[in-house]
């Protein structure tokens, strides 16, 4: 039996997990403020906000923790067996949340997730590696990057509906089961890589493996798996700081309003979990319109003939020039309809951006490597994340978010000196002998 076009099929069940994973997420946040009042109602609504805040940066310290272990992970184990012990595992960890109790079981069943859903990043990255071509990797990452947005857009209004007939313990029931589910036909279909998978027709075969590029050092015509060096080598390249620090300067801003937008339109807006579920869902339009641009445009530009290097810099720099302005208008946006488009705005920038970004392991490295630079480029980023999350409760007290959103500003500038600077020239690299390193 053979599958047409089977990159796509595999690539959608990525996008599908990606959803899954952020609807895993998103439940906590959509229902804290309502939920927080039944678990603690003699703290006031700064202590609830608080304890939230804490529980979240463990989530975030978990996520760094697993996307170094998973990136290694998915190397070791390959694609398939790694998604399925990184999904199988957070789908547990969601449904345990029905019976926390407190601080503590939330703050464990939390770390348990974040750090099985940080597997699905370095995952998704291998599995664009492995399935595409260079041409199409910008593409296919704004796929399942845009699997975020829709997790986001889904899990509001869908959370809040139905936090209006079920127990918030039933919700994350429901929620958990769904990860167990996407195991079946993901484990079907994704038997192993291209180079052998017996449902691939030849066609396909060789045009994802003769477009890899940066998989065929010796230019012999046949694929190789290109440089991987190990984790000290790898580090010793200016190029891995690059993606790693861009990396780090980028993703705070995504984690500013996945944790922050139910509680912002809380407070700066008064709205129950109806309004929220209302307006809550509009920035990850945007998020997913950006995603869909930032890769359809790279792709366009990289079959028009522009080299990698080019168009990487031009796609992640216009998401950064989308990002600034907004954020400081962000700062005073009057009604909260005007809040919520200037967020999309701003996600339209961070998806453009982002799904270039995670490329640049794939575009330097090969193969048995992507997931390791990936990996330690999420830790990096969750972990400058987790420490714009931590600040959160402290600088945006009586709801004042302006300083927030000034950090954010900020953080555009490094994103753009990482990939202008350190990345340098955007190209596959060699080993030490061959290729200039600090």
């Amino acid at each position: 039996m053979k599958v047409k076009g089977l990159r796509w099929w595999v690539i959608g069940l990525i996008a599908l997990a990606t959803i899954i994973n952020y609807i895993d997420r998103q439940s906590l946040n959509v229902l804290w403020p309502a939920m927080s009042e039944e678990l603690y109602p003699d703290r006031s609504v700064d202590d609830r906000k608080q304890i939230y805040a804490t529980i979240s940066v463990i989530f975030m310290f978990s996520y760094a923790f697993g996307q170094a272990i998973f990136g290694k992970i998915f190397d070791w184990i390959g694609t398939r067996l790694g998604f399925a012990l990184s999904i199988g595992m957070w789908s547990i960890a969601t449904a345990l949340h029905a019976v926390a109790r407190g601080f503590a079981s939330f703050a464990i069943f939390r770390s348990i997730l974040g750090i099985s859903e940080a597997g699905n990043w370095p995952g998704a990255a291998k599995g664009n590696a492995e399935w595409f071509p260079t041409k199409e990797r910008a593409f296919a990452q704004g796929l399942f990057n845009s699997g975020a947005a829709v997790g986001g857009i889904i899990a509001i209004p869908v959370i809040a509906y139905l936090s209006i007939h079920f127990s918030w313990q039933m919700i994350f029931l429901f929620v958990g089961l769904l990860g167990l589910l996407w195991l079946v036909p993901w484990l079907y279909l994704v038997k192993s890589p291209p180079k052998s998978h017996p449902w691939i027709s030849d066609e396909e075969r060789h045009y994802i493996l003769s477009g890899q590029e940066n998989q065929d050092l010796d230019k012999g015509g046949e694929f190789d798996h290109g440089y991987n060096p190990g984790t000290a080598k790898m580090l010793s390249h200016k190029q891995s700081w690059g993606v790693i620090l861009a990396s780090a300067a980028i993703d705070p801003i995504w984690w500013l309003f996945v944790f922050w937008i139910p509680y912002y339109l809380a407070e700066v807006y008064g709205m129950d979990v109806k309004g929220i579920g209302l307006y809550g869902w509009v920035p990850y339009v945007g998020a997913m319109l950006g995603a869909w641009f930032g890769g359809l445009f790279a792709q366009n530009r990289l079959r028009a003939g522009w080299a990698v290097n080019r168009t990487r810099k031009t796609v992640i720099t216009i998401g950064c020039l989308m990002m600034l302005p907004s954020l400081l208008a962000l700062s005073n946006p009057g009604s909260p309809i005007n809040a919520v488009l200037i967020m999309a705005v701003i996600l339209f920038g961070f998806q453009t951006a982002i799904g270039n970004i995670q490329t640049l392991p794939s575009d330097f490295f090969g193969s048995k490597s992507v997931g390791s630079l990936s990996g330690f480029a999420g830790m990096a980023a969750k972990l400058a994340g987790a420490g714009l999350v931590s600040l959160i409760p402290i600088i945006t007290v009586g709801g004042n978010y302006s300083p927030a959103f000034i950090i954010g500003a900020a953080l555009v500038f490094i994103v753009l000196a990482s990939v202008w600077l350190l990345c340098g020239h955007i190209a596959p690299l060699k080993s030490h002998e061959t290729q200039r390193i600090i």
